[in-house]
């Protein structure tokens, strides 16, 4: 199983190289990226199988010593997460195809880079190739943001570089100050470290002020929804799925074991979670576009996740690992909605693209679907997870918290039905015809997406147990440790 470890960083890597000099074969280029995203897809399964009940699978590329070698390791966490952004991945490539983004040059091969980037940042277990792979991840996004953007992307553009230049500059400069007063930068060397050493606890503390940057966490939001709702929707989808949740992981990785999650922070992360909830929300409130709404709300829904891991019990673990996982999901499943939506109507603003549910049901059907899950509502999976963070914040007394995540969630619902009107119920415009360009190939992602999520939320055991033994590893990241560092 451990030799799975290197195929969803080596497999996508070694396939764009492959394609940048095949340039203009395009169905050469499509089966290729499916093939090896459903091959990492394959592979994330196997190893969530492989983990559920535990095991840390370790890998250590050119059999060097834990303290030189590059580590690559698979909890529950990691796994679920690989395996959920590639299934995201597979499901933007399908979309791609339907709204023509994959045409664009070296479309393709910068989104296996970038995925490639993602999957070892779940799965690396040092700080420095944490940094290394985020920039492997941002690269290629510096390049589809341009590449795939519209109106204003060169100011766009320039955002979000400098906003990720400053942000990867606080984390190199972070893992220096880790090394600088440890001598260590891999995890498990440090489990604890910053609970018990004041100077370690500062200069993790960078890293994890970086981190919050990369998540898009207040107060250090502003870059996202001035940058990603320029960009394509299938583009933001992938985005989504993967850039600002590589950065939410490693806060989550980062906390549990180099803090130990340490209680002397927890109202700081509380603090957080509950500004990220009240300030994406409210901003979400004045928008006129289905992505900038989106986008807002990723913020907001970024919060919950914290909140999750503020309190740090078990229960409240068990609710952000089951949030964070769904969440990914039917958030993507949104912004392919978009995507839909702009292939269908030109535009995806509010006014002047109805009547998509009289045209496109399938389309109706997953936005409909996503949404609800994304407010909350049963059966679906965004449901069961708000009910088991707002019982693990209750349990734990947080009841200010808890008040803000049930507001919250209304005002969503709120701004889903807003979208709802204005797209799918109102009137068709004129040139309503143009839905023919919104095929197969646009609507079935996104359906998919939702119906995942309806089967988490029916069927949620499985999940369950997963982010169980997730939370149980973070909780008590004795066995992740013991297996990264080999004593």
């Amino acid at each position: 199983m451990t030799t799975l470890l290197l195929l969803p960083v080596a497999g996508p890597l070694l396939v764009a190289g492959v394609l940048l000099v095949l340039p203009g074969r395009i169905r050469v280029h499509r089966a290729a990226a499916l093939v090896t995203t459903v091959a990492v897809l394959v592979a994330g399964v196997v190893l969530l199988v492989g983990t559920a009940d535990g095991s840390v699978p370790v890998l250590r590329v050119g059999g060097w010593p834990p303290v030189a070698a590059i580590g690559l390791a698979a909890d529950a966490l990691s796994a679920l997460l690989v395996t959920v952004a590639a299934l995201v991945v597979c499901c933007c490539l399908v979309s791609a195809v339907g709204s023509g983004d994959d045409r664009r040059p070296h479309f393709l091969p910068l989104v296996l880079v970038l995925s490639a980037g993602a999957y070892g940042a779940f799965l690396t277990t040092d700080l420095f190739n944490l940094f290394v792979l985020i920039e492997v991840m941002l690269v290629p996004s510096y390049v589809l943001l341009s590449l795939a953007g519209g109106a204003g992307r060169d100011g766009a553009g320039r955002v979000y570089v400098a906003t990720n230049l400053l942000g990867s500059t606080l984390l190199l400069t972070g893992v220096a100050l880790v090394y600088g007063t440890t001598g260590v930068v891999g995890l498990g060397e440090l489990a604890g470290a910053a609970r018990d050493e004041p100077l370690v606890a500062v200069a993790a503390g960078v890293v994890l002020l970086a981190l919050g940057v990369k998540s898009a966490l207040v107060p250090t939001h502003e870059w996202l929804p001035r940058t990603y709702p320029v960009a394509s929707p299938v583009v933001v989808a992938l985005f989504s799925g993967l850039l600002t949740k590589v950065g939410l992981y490693a806060v989550i990785r980062v906390y549990a074991v180099v803090y130990g999650g340490d209680p002397a922070y927890h109202w700081l992360l509380g603090t957080v979670a509950v500004l990220s909830m009240v300030v994406g929300v409210l901003g979400a409130v004045g928008e006129n576009s289905m992505r900038r709404i989106l986008t807002f709300h990723m913020v907001s829904q970024i919060g919950y996740v914290l909140l999750g891991l503020a309190l740090f019990t078990a229960a409240s673990l068990t609710a952000a690992v089951y949030y964070l996982a769904q969440y990914v999901l039917v958030k993507a499943a949104l912004f392919l909605c978009a995507a839909a939506v702009r292939a269908g109507r030109g535009t995806d603003r509010l006014r002047g693209a109805g009547g998509l549910a009289t045209v496109r049901p399938v389309l109706a059907v997953a936005f409909a679907g996503a949404a609800l899950s994304l407010a909350g509502l049963p059966p679906f999976a965004g449901f069961l997870a708000k009910f088991l963070l707002l019982r693990a914040a209750a349990e734990a007394g947080a009841w200010l918290a808890m008040t803000v995540a049930v507001l919250v969630s209304l005002v969503t619902l709120l701004s889903m039905l807003k979208i709802w009107s204005a797209l799918f119920t109102s009137e068709p415009p004129a040139s309503a015809a143009v839905a023919a360009r919104i095929g197969p190939a646009l609507t079935a992602p996104p359906l998919a997406l939702a119906a995942v999520a309806l089967v988490a939320g029916l069927a949620a055991e499985p999940l369950l147990v997963v982010a169980e033994t997730a939370a149980a590893g973070l909780r008590d990241p004795a066995g992740y440790v013991r297996a990264v560092t080999g004593r």
